[in-house]
């Protein structure tokens, strides 16, 4: 058998199957007829290994109480060693329906009501809702956008600053970096490591976008220093890189077992046991047969990465975006327009007829940026950068 669904060009449609993306903009404030690129899924199909695999789920047609077993881990455990160069142990997986929920639940086991949790923020903005919604507080050290690089890069003083005045107890690790695209030298999460566990600091690392480096090597935190691996909880997920997401399957590593206890206790609490029979199948699939639809998926994202770019650059140069090294999220900066919040919002739900992420739902650092989804066929894209060209001409700041 061989890869059947390569096709990333053709235009799906997603409408009226309560599709997120597409079928809740009205339900969510958007007007109706909006272009989105924002929540971080892709439009295309599945690699038909994944498909085939639970269409033999849906024949079989009993969806009772399902478990992982040792071919399971065999999957995961071989795609995180030959992808990642990671080799772990079976006992230090954990089962969860996401890695958001993993995160509120190392919240839960890590610290107290109150105390401080540090992220980096312009970040993922559901770190900053998962710590201000179990009633602890919220530390940023914001990471800094060298402007002559164009990067974002880590201020390590202000980060060891804010773990000693805060009395930080964890830390949630975005890497690679949700929505800056930095993709983390084993150089700078190595200080990181070493500040925290001076501090004696848990580290949370989602690393969920793992699979979509496009400039250096991931490294998995946990591995970057063997010590690391006892204040490290890391979170993974066949989700992004296989387009799963519906599907809620993550994989938690947790190799102290004192800490792994922590945060299974919380598990626990929490109500959760299995995960869903067709996360399962769909998850063991990917990782032991999507290799080659993987691989065209990752060429095909470089691809529109490469096509936004020269887009901006010819049609939009008064956008700049922020080269991303990992993700299939471009972070784009719009400072230059001279637009106010509302002023930029109203250009791109009501003149562009775009729904994005907008930059300021990641932190106040992210004011004046938008993040573009582009794990979409070209077509689709190109209608968005061209409703963007026409709303920027049309208001006067061509």
């Amino acid at each position: 058998m061989s890869e059947r669904n390569l096709d990333f060009d053709t235009v799906i449609d997603r409408r009226g199957t309560k599709c997120l993306k597409y079928d809740f903009a009205v339900q969510r404030g958007r007007p109706a007829d909006v272009l989105p690129l924002w929540v971080a899924d892709m439009d295309f199909k599945i690699s038909s290994y994944i498909e085939d695999a639970l269409a033999r789920q849906v024949r079989h047609g009993i969806y009772g109480y399902t478990e992982t077993d040792d071919a399971y881990f065999a999957a995961v455990q071989h795609w995180m060693q030959t992808r990642h160069g990671w080799d772990m142990r079976p006992e230090w997986l954990v089962k969860t329906p996401g890695v958001v929920f993993a995160i509120a639940l190392a919240v839960k086991a890590c610290t107290q009501p109150g105390d401080a949790v540090l992220i980096q923020q312009p970040v993922y903005y559901p770190f900053s809702e998962v710590i201000l919604d179990n009633d602890r507080r919220l530390v940023s050290s914001d990471l800094v956008l060298n402007e002559a690089a164009g990067r974002y890069e880590i201020d390590f003083a202000d980060f060891e600053k804010k773990i000693t005045e805060n009395g930080v107890k964890l830390f949630l690790l975005c890497s690679p970096h949700n929505p800056v695209g930095r993709v983390w030298t084993r150089e700078e999460l190595l200080r990181l490591g070493q500040i925290c566990q001076k501090h004696g600091v848990t580290v949370f690392s989602d690393e969920i976008h793992a699979d979509f480096v496009w400039q250096g090597k991931h490294q998995p935190f946990a591995a970057v220093d063997p010590a690391f691996a006892k204040f490290t909880v890391t979170a993974t997920s066949p989700s992004k890189t296989f387009n799963i997401a519906g599907l809620q399957t993550s994989n938690i590593f947790i190799p102290d077992e004192a800490l792994r206890g922590k945060f299974r206790r919380a598990l626990d609490a929490a109500g959760y046991s299995q995960l869903n029979a067709a996360g399962i199948v769909a998850a063991e699939a990917a990782y032991r047969d999507g290799g080659v639809w993987y691989e065209a998926v990752k060429t095909y994202l470089q691809e529109n990465i490469a096509y936004m770019r020269g887009f901006l650059a010819e049609r939009l140069p008064q956008l700049r975006m922020i080269e991303p090294e990992g993700t299939y999220l471009v972070w784009v900066d719009f400072r230059a327009l001279g637009l106010t919040a509302a002023e930029l919002d109203d250009l791109i739900l009501h003149k562009a007829h775009l729904w994005l992420d907008s930059g300021a739902i990641f932190g106040t650092t992210g004011e004046g940026f938008q993040r573009f989804n582009i794990a979409c066929p070209r077509a689709t894209l190109t209608q968005a950068l061209e409703q963007l060209y026409r709303a920027v001409q049309d208001c006067g700041k061509a």
